[in-house]
């Protein structure tokens, strides 16, 4: 096995890499490119458990899935005229379009030799079998395969016939078929009528992707659902000769434009409609086995009307998104326990939450955290007869979610509520919208999208009053992820607790600004369109000053993706001052480490078990450490077409928490890689397998002990 995760991006020309300005940035596209690489690289490294190597194969074609549907869908809709970019020409989208799929079809070939070369052979040393085709099939499971697809499967089969200059079965999106070449039996070789094709949709959510066989010895045997239909076409298909069958599928355009100007009601009606319309989107790519025959692909391809430009050759199963849900059956043995969520113990259900932080601020890290506590936050504020006003921003949260629940209950309960719903957070559209309509039958004020503007900003206000009327302690929260229990398990994640009079007063504002109500100033929460690029050039600033006069300018910067070229720009000049500068970035970076003008960056990528997703930014403020954290990545549409919130972290034990996180991610040589100018993956360790533990393994025993 190799040690090394490098990138397979080897391409001798520069253009491929980098955007304008003399090369200073990467592209954006082909960046994303190398983190996803970097996702594939986890199923085969030997220290994860198998199951979840395997999953890492599945995160890691979902991925590319989606980023066909939205990024690759922009690229081609701008290459072929249909949209304009101020940002991109005809030309160049189309240029970058093959540069995307030279550098995706590398990596499926990658993917192929980790599944079959390492996978596959790894499930056998365990006992479990996974046919990879009928020709596989011993003859003991002979019987069990006709019996199952006669009484399982064959309910649900609809073959389509498939001819030129007829009318045409319509391809779903993401739904896998099968195309099958069939030849009359009795009719001579060399008619025209001999030859036929038919299209079958595979059994979407009646039958498993996935089926067990029965256990023969001490030996488990899987299969998938194609390979069974393929070895049972002669019942499908009577008096027909069976030539050959293949899987393929089609990817849509699923971008949905929402005019920004419009006004509430234009935008919900806009959501209701185009949300459909994902369904029926714009062919982006045709994704096909690389063994069809050229004969057989042109047929498709001419019936379907498919452009050439958008044919993926793929592996024979399609869709390895699905191996998620590849059946275990062996047990627990081959996934990773994940460390339980940590339940505080001065914050259990006995103790009140507010009393605590009307002492002392309260930081939480999910999934090490458990996010109950934000749960227990809310049912405090329903049952606190002081409570008159709690207010929450809602960008993507889970369905049947208890945040939601819980403000409808506080709603029931009397006290004013007020959710900020983003109906423009893609793919969430639908679920945010019935949620908003749910908690507005329950008289919860709904405030929506905001004409020409995201909110992303992961924030909640409690306000409070007593009978006199008077003002009490209120209580803001500010996290870096979403109000979203399930996702709190997955995503790391940091959220801050506190009764600060100026952050709270701040909070406030910005729910009035939402509302509409006034030009809000803000005096130490940090907001997108507001005060927060003017303060991060100050803080900027304040480093390379530091560091000019020999006093050493430091910045250590987490988040999810750096692209912005003037924020880009700034880090370069810091660098030429001196300042040392560390970036943890999970995605995206554009920025181009290892060059003249960017020799004190280094570029620190983490890929483990949790989605890194926080972003917390720390300055060294010669000594004095300065660190924030909140909502946004440090992206054009992040820092300048969004709403986001950030807040300083001003408690001193929350400082120091928050600084050791950052350098346990800097030293962990187990999962962190440094991204090189070349966009490659470098191992920090030369025997990454010997190295002792992940950060996300130190940091969850770090906050074990501090409890």
């Amino acid at each position: 096995m190799r040690l090394c995760c490098t990138s397979l991006l080897l391409h001798t020309g520069t253009s491929v890499y980098f955007s304008t300005m003399e090369n200073r940035y990467f592209k954006r596209d082909i960046s994303w490119l190398s983190f996803n690489y970097r996702v594939l690289q986890e199923a085969e490294d030997e220290g994860v458990p198998l199951y979840d190597r395997i999953n890492f194969i599945a995160i890691y074609s979902s991925n590319l899935e989606e980023f066909y549907k939205i990024r690759v869908a922009d690229h081609k809709a701008i290459a072929s005229g249909v949209t304009q970019s101020d940002e991109e020409t005809t030309q160049g989208a189309a240029e970058l379009v093959a540069d995307i799929n030279e550098e995706v079809n590398r990596q499926l070939a990658e993917r192929i030799r980790i599944y079959e070369q390492q996978i596959l052979p790894a499930l056998r040393k365990e006992h479990i079998i996974f046919y990879q085709s009928h020709q596989e099939v011993e003859k003991f499971h002979y019987d069990f395969l006709r019996n199952f697809f006669r009484e399982e499967i064959f309910p649900y089969l609809a073959p389509v016939p498939v001819s030129k200059d007829k009318v045409v079965s319509f391809l779903r999106d993401n739904r896998l078929y099968l195309a099958v070449r069939l030849y009359k039996k009795g009719v001579a070789v060399g008619k025209s009528n001999r030859t036929e094709y038919f299209v079958m949709k595979l059994p979407h959510t009646k039958v498993p992707r996935f089926i067990e066989l029965p256990k023969v010895g001490r030996k488990h045997y899987l299969m998938f659902i194609e390979d069974i239909i393929k070895a049972n076409l002669d019942v499908i298909f009577p008096g027909y000769e069976v030539d050959s069958s293949y899987c393929i599928k089609i990817s849509r355009d699923a971008d949905i434009l929402i005019d920004d100007a419009a006004n509430t009601r234009e935008i919900i009606e806009q959501v209701k409609k185009k949300v459909k319309k994902r369904k029926i989107g714009a062919v982006c790519r045709f994704v096909y086995d690389q063994a069809m025959p050229h004969d057989f692909l042109n047929y498709l391809v001419d019936v379907y009307h498919i452009n050439r430009r958008e044919l993926v050759p793929g592996d024979k199963h399609l869709n390895l998104e699905d191996l998620r849900y590849l059946p275990n059956p062996v047990g627990s043995k081959l996934t990773v326990k994940k460390p339980q969520p940590m339940h505080l113990t001065r914050l259990d259900e006995k103790e009140s939450i507010f009393n605590y932080v009307a002492k002392k601020d309260l930081l939480l890290h999910y999934p090490y955290h458990s996010f109950d506590h934000f749960i227990h936050f809310l049912y405090e504020a329903v049952h606190d007869p002081d409570v008159k006003e709690i207010m929450v921003t809602q960008y993507r949260v889970a369905e049947n979610s208890a945040v939601i629940n819980t403000l409808i209950a506080a709603a029931q309960n009397g006290k004013k509520v007020t959710v900020f719903v983003e109906l423009k957070a893609r793919f969430d559209e639908e679920n945010n919208l019935a949620t908003a309509e749910m908690m507005k039958a329950a008289g919860i004020n709904i405030i929506f999208s905001i004409p020409g503007l995201k909110v992303h900003a992961k924030v909640a206000l409690v306000l409070r009053r007593d009978g006199q009327v008077r003002k009490l302690p209120g209580y803001a929260y500010i996290s870096t992820g979403n109000f979203n229990e399930k996702t709190a398990t997955l995503y790391a994640d940091c959220g801050l607790f506190t009764c600060n009079p100026v952050l709270v007063s701040d909070l406030h504002n910005l729910f009035r600004a939402l509302k509409g109500k006034e030009k809000p100033v803000f005096h130490r929460l940090l907001v997108a369109r507001f005060n927060l690029v003017e303060e991060l050039n100050r803080l900027i600033d304040r480093e390379i000053e530091l560091a000019k006069t020999g006093k050493g300018g430091r910045i250590i910067l987490k988040m999810n993706a750096l692209q912005d070229p003037t924020m880009i720009e700034r880090l370069y000049e810091a660098s030429e001052a001196g300042v040392q500068i560390d970036l943890i970035v999970r995605g995206i970076c554009c920025l181009i480490p290892e060059q003249s003008f960017s020799r004190n960056i280094r570029v620190t990528r983490i890929v483990d078990m949790f989605l890194e997703h926080a972003r917390v930014w720390y300055f060294g403020n010669g000594g004095s450490p300065r660190l924030f954290l909140g909502s946004p990545d440090w992206m054009r549409r992040n820092l300048y077409r969004r709403i986001e919130a950030i807040t300083p972290v001003l408690d001193a034990d929350l400082k120091q928490e928050l600084t050791d996180m950052l350098f346990m991610q800097l030293n962990d040589k187990r999962k962190g890689c440094l991204v090189d100018a070349r966009l490659q993956n470098q191992r920090k360790s030369s025997t990454p397998l010997q190295e002792d533990c992940s950060a996300q393994a130190v940091f969850y025993d770090y906050l074990k002990d501090r409890l």
